[in-house]
């Protein structure tokens, strides 16, 4: 549940001004496009990997042996988030690959655009909204294409035009069974009810070490029966998870020390077992490697797909340490307990030792599964709290990613802070502060933010249930957020200034109450956890600050804004909020956490909601980003491979067919 995705520089604001002396353009390549596609609410953005002539040839091998079993569990994710999605994109595939008829025709663009967004959002559902999207050509038109390139197929059609079933990926609906009305495959004719019965008759209550059951398996029912299918070698998956493991060999062999190769081994075991104590083992060992240049994430890892919060989404990351710009992370590692000791929440729900906080600034150099396209610019694992009590955990900030963002922003001519910031002054703040503070605030989110607190003994990790990730984002935004405002932050030459935390606490109220529901249609629910986070943060304080007008709705020219008038009351709020979602979280206390983001998360003001997308169309910006890979290619000479390099993609559809022809299993 510890990934972090932000929106500001998604939404356009485009790059603050890096006046701080922390942070640089220096990753910029000059003539290099960064906004490589546009359509529908999507923008498709090229990134760089800095640093990548730096590394050995013998750790750019290493890069590319993990990068290819990254994109060996693509299918994973595809069958993972809905099972006709993997039979839809090879229909998908042969059409753009072999249609010969006129592809100038609307319906034939009205076509590609919805082939697009599949390839998009690994499937039928938004990658973020997680509504099932359907195409504007007619079922008539799309069947003559697949007819014309001999892959006519009633199924797939009927998966792709039906709207009575199915769809939500996650449904978060307070009527019905949310597992039954889930389209995500992982559940096969079980219901709510009787998967969690399943799994209180094996969880072991009081275990300090207890398992992530169902990580990494589908719940079946069978002859009456409630069993798992296990996602491993000789179990579903197989094929994949086969491929997965003989890239992660490769890996192995080139590894930068003992440790890495280690990692490796336990990871290879447990996809060769399915057994989760060696998950377990896999991430301790994972956390103890600090030395490498070179990292990963490989497996079934965040559960937000999932309605229970238990089943892991596939995904992979490969990425080289920035070393320079890792420094600020690592100097809010050296000081955690600190930061620990210091938190406004109640003394029992405290670590009192923290321990194997690391943190560092990373250059991806490869995404897949559930990161990729779309992918969050900062990471902290392992989920199990266990192991960050008892080993602690790895936080990244993920600045290429980062800076792709910005750089692709500022190809657009329009930005969203000229049109939602209230003045001048919110402006300049902005442009001076804005991109640093938020990299800061994404770092204390990730190093801190996750790592923090404690449950208290017997209190199951599972026990916020669905809202178990929308509360557990909310906890570490608050920390970093209520972290952003310390005076230490400058003490320790983070911050560059005592003002500097301003412009990204009106960033985030704004965005909050305001400007992220861009990205939701109109009339509809906020249901994603990062999204209800910030609206559970941002509607809070402003309710609970109207008194003392901390927040203030200010309209001109009947445009609405919200101002922060008090930035110190507001930290105290912020606070006062995170000392009551930790003690939730601590004590597990299920209706306390419900009522919270049913209040104050879920449903959106109309009025406000018409007028932000009726501003957002009018600047003619795309709300969601993702990206595409470099591809690693092996140079060879006189039959050895001296050199790998890096070759950028020129369309997104291309990527997505190649993809599709080398990493797929037929």
């Amino acid at each position: 549940m510890n990934r972090y995705l932000k929106v500001i520089a998604m939404l356009g604001l485009g790059t603050a001004a890096l006046s701080c002396g922390q942070a640089s353009q220096g990753d910029k390549v000059e003539g290099f496009k960064y906004l490589l596609d546009e359509f529908a609410d999507i923008k498709v953005i090229r990134y760089t990997v800095p640093g990548w002539e730096d590394l050995s040839l013998r750790q750019k091998e290493y890069v590319y042996h993990l990068a290819e079993a990254a994109k060996w569990g693509r299918d994973i994710y595809w069958d993972q988030n809905c099972e006709g999605n993997l039979a839809l994109r090879r229909v998908l595939e042969q059409i753009v690959s072999n249609y010969s008829g006129d592809k100038e025709c609307a319906e034939y663009k009205d076509f590609e655009v919805y082939a697009k967004r599949v390839f998009f959002s690994n499937g039928v559902h938004h990658h973020y909204a997680e509504d099932k999207f359907f195409p504007a050509c007619s079922r008539e038109y799309f069947a003559s294409l697949m007819e014309a390139v001999g892959a006519k197929d009633e199924a797939v059609l009927d998966f792709v035009y039906d709207r009575s079933s199915g769809l939500q990926r996650r449904s978060t609906s307070s009527e019905g069974d949310i597992v039954e009305l889930s389209a995500v495959n992982y559940y096969d004719g079980v219901s709510r009810k009787e998967v969690e019965e399943y799994y209180k008759s094996i969880e072991l209550p009081g275990d300090p070490h207890p398992v992530s059951y169902g990580l990494n398996t589908k719940v079946v029912k069978k002859d009456g029966k409630v069993s798992e299918l296990p996602w491993c070698v000789g179990g579903i998956y197989s094929a994949q998870i086969s491929k997965i493991c003989e890239e992660l060999e490769k890996a192995a062999a080139v590894a930068e020390n003992d440790s890495q190769r280690k990692c490796i081994s336990l990871l290879v075991d447990y996809y060769r077992s399915g057994d989760l104590r060696k998950w377990d083992e896999y991430n301790v060992e994972w956390v103890k490697e600090l030395e490498g240049t070179v990292d990963f994430v490989n497996g079934f890892v965040e559960d937000y797909n999932d309605p229970l919060g238990r089943k892991g989404a596939w995904e992979g990351n490969v990425n080289i340490k920035d070393h320079k710009a890792s420094g600020r992370s690592e100097i809010l590692s050296a000081n955690a307990q600190w930061f620990e000791d210091n938190s406004p929440v109640a003394s029992q729900f405290k670590k009192a030792e923290v321990k194997g906080v690391s943190a560092k600034v990373i250059n991806v150099a490869c995404i897949s599964g559930d990161s990729y396209p779309s992918t969050p610019i900062g990471i902290n694992l392992p989920n199990a709290d266990w192991i960050r009590k008892e080993y602690g955990s790895k936080s990244v900030t993920i600045a290429n990613i980062t800076h792709a963002y910005d750089y692709a922003a500022n190809e657009s001519p329009k930005n969203m802070l000229d049109e939602f910031a209230w003045d001048e002054q919110e402006k300049e703040l902005a442009r001076k502060y804005g991109s640093y503070a938020s990299e800061i605030h994404t770092d204390l989110h990730e190093c801190l933010g996750h790592g923090s607190g404690q449950l208290l003994p017997g209190v199951s990790a599972t026990a916020m249930g669905e809202y178990s990730s929308a509360l557990e984002e909310t906890r570490a935004d608050l920390f970093g957020l209520y972290y952003a405002a310390d005076p230490k932050l400058v003490e320790l030459g983070i911050m560059p200034d005592k003002d500097a935390y301003k412009a990204e606490y009106s960033s985030f109220i704004r965005n909050g109450l305001f400007t992220q529901f861009t990205r939701v249609e109109l009339g509809a629910k906020n249901t994603e956890a990062h999204m209800q986070n910030r609206k559970l943060i941002a509607q809070w304080c402003y309710e609970k600050g109207l008194a003392d007008n901390v927040i203030e709705k200010k309209v001109r020219d009947g445009k609405s804004y919200f101002v922060v008038n008090d930035f110190e009351a507001l930290r105290g709020l912020f606070g006062e909020l995170l000392a009551e979602v930790q003690r939730i979280k601590s004590e597990g206390d299920y209706q306390a956490g419900k009522a919270l983001v049913e209040t104050y998360a879920v449903n959106i003001d109309p009025q406000l909601h018409k007028e932000v997308l009726d501003r957002y169309a009018a600047l003619e910006l795309k709300p969601y980003g993702g990206f595409v890979n470099p591809d690693i290619v092996p140079v060879v000479k006189n039959g050895e491979v001296v050199d790998y390099r890096l070759e950028y993609a020129e369309s997104f559809l291309e990527q997505q067919l190649k993809y599709g022809r080398e990493y797929s299993l037929r």
